[in-house]
């Protein structure tokens, strides 16, 4: 599978056991949530940086949202 598609899948479903919306996800990464959206579409292909944003509000390591 390709990474993009690994990552939106993993965000999206941390996300909804959260029980976020794209929003709520958004402002705890502190990015803006139509980039969220691209992601979780995979249609971004986000920078590690950025990957390491998203993963803060999961408490998780960025290598999880890209396993």
């Amino acid at each position: 599978m390709d990474i993009r598609l690994r990552l939106a899948r993993n965000i999206r479903t941390l996300r909804q056991e959260k029980g976020w919306s794209q929003e709520d996800y958004a402002d705890r990464a502190d990015i803006h949530r139509t980039y969220v959206s691209d992601i979780e579409r995979g249609r971004r292909n986000p920078t590690i940086t950025v990957v390491e944003k998203l993963a803060g509000p999961f408490e998780v390591s960025a290598s999880r949202l890209l396993d």
